[in-house]
């Protein structure tokens, strides 16, 4: 009988949805924390072929918290209502558009914009509009204005409070759409820009400037997806690895292209601008390769986080290693977004058993410092994304909590721990205990209460 690791342990999916209120508080949640801790992964609503599935592929299913005045109020966790998991579940389909026919829940991250809380995806699908506890309103093209699928990935800019792009799509063939999503939730700008190839790209970066387009070794492949596979991309030895710099207005798409060493980058830490310069600064969590040789979930060698020297006139990118050490899912304070900044955090990775899974470790960088703090969990934890929350609009960057997803194998329970950003090492501020275990799963944020 066929196994997949994507489908074991924290991995596997859960099969009810739970409403709990009141949960357990162990330690004293700051009362400036009233909001969603939301988190988005994939938990596939019927079981796969072992043999043929790809972690990447399963529906989305949204886990949130809610906090205020101190209190951790709700936990609730839901699948994205695509029309395929409404049948699965005996559910009325909820109307909307579709791009392409591509209907799917959308399984990668989990965005408050404009008041309003969407489920989002790459590869040519369309967001899913959630309500506030989480219920599936429907697929959503912001009211018409997004012509294709969107990204996984969208940066905000931290001045306009706009949400910048780059999507892709297979059937776009060598193009990306890069849009331009105002603060009331509409396209404003649209872009398509040819790169190399028919790419995958999950993310992108902004500074002031420029927007960085990421031209890697990963291609859409027509012979997996005549085959079936719903994740049909795979390594390319022989395709060039570049960076471009695309400006952030008008119309051009002009873009300055500059060669970097063959590598893939699921995820960017930040960019910004050089001073007195055309380039930028590329903070990166760098893979030596990507769907070589495994395809059914990230692979290839541990990634490690990197910052790339780009001159925005074309030369070769100038590579420097900040950290040896095995880690993803970078995050910022991303009132920095775009600007220079001082502090990151990621989680540290192993290579295990042919997949890269996380390990009981946040790792805190400070750049200026050029000093990394590592909070190590005991043995059988392991924990998601570290995401920041300031402690005020005003505070100074870094001032504030991360909070991370911990799951515990002995006991298979998952809690929702919060840090103090500052000393990461020191004991929880507090830890909220969940009523069923988080699967393992991609990206979240925090979404503050209508003030």
């Amino acid at each position: 009988m066929a196994t997949n690791p994507y489908l074991m342990g924290n991995f596997a999916p859960v099969v009810t949805e739970v409403t709990a209120a009141n949960l357990t508080v162990i330690g004293s949640l700051p009362v400036e924390l009233s909001g969603r801790f939301l988190r988005n992964g994939p938990n596939p609503v019927q079981a796969p072929d072992p043999s043929t599935y790809h972690w990447f592929t399963g529906d989305g299913m949204v886990h949130g918290v809610h906090l205020s005045e101190g209190k951790a109020d709700w936990y609730r966790n839901r699948w994205v209502r695509s029309a395929e998991v409404a049948q699965a579940l005996g559910e009325v389909v909820h109307p909307g558009p579709v791009h392409e026919g591509m209907d799917f829940a959308s399984n990668t991250n989990v965005i408050g914009h404009a008041g309003r809380t969407f489920a989002i995806v790459e590869a040519g699908a369309l967001p899913y509009e959630l309500t506030d506890e989480l219920e599936t309103i429907g697929p959503c093209d912001f009211d018409g204005s997004l012509a294709g699928g969107y990204t996984a990935h969208p940066k905000r800019d931290p001045q306009s409070g706009e949400l910048y792009a780059v999507s892709y799509y297979w059937g776009w063939g060598n193009d990306v759409e890069v849009t331009i999503l105002d603060a009331q939730s509409r396209v404003r700008s649209s872009r398509r820009v040819t790169l190399g190839g028919p790419v995958s790209v999950h993310d992108t970066a902004i500074t002031e400037k420029w927007i960085v387009l990421l031209d890697l070794p990963v291609l859409f492949d027509l012979e997996m997806a005549g085959a079936g596979s719903r994740f049909p991309y795979h390594w390319a030895d022989d395709y060039p690895a570049r960076v471009g710099l695309l400006a952030r207005d008008g119309d051009s798409t002009d873009v300055v292209w500059h060669e970097v060493d063959p590598c893939y980058v699921f995820h960017t830490m930040n960019a910004y601008d050089t001073e007195g310069g055309d380039g930028i600064v590329l903070d990166v969590a760098r893979h030596p390769s990507m769907f070589r040789t495994v395809l059914n979930g990230p692979s290839e060698g541990l990634p490690t986080l990197e910052r790339w020297h780009v001159d925005g006139l074309g030369g070769p990118v100038k590579e420097e290693r900040l950290d040896d050490r095995g880690q993803e899912f970078p995050r910022i304070d991303e009132r920095q977004l775009g600007r220079p900044y001082r502090i990151g955090y990621s989680v540290s990775v192993r290579n295990e058993g042919g997949i890269v899974g996380t390990e009981s470790g946040l790792i805190r960088h400070d750049h200026l410092a050029n000093t990394t703090e590592v909070r190590h969990f005991r043995s059988g934890v392991t924990i998601g994304e570290g995401v920041f929350v300031p402690r005020s609009e005003t505070s100074q960057e870094g001032d504030g909590w991360v909070l991370t997803l911990v799951h515990q194998a002995g006991t298979d329970d998952s809690d929702l721990y919060v840090l103090n950003a500052q000393d990461i090492c020191g004991e929880p501020q507090a830890i909220v205990h969940l009523p069923q275990r988080v699967p393992a799963g991609f990206h979240g944020n925090w979404i503050p209460d209508p003030v």
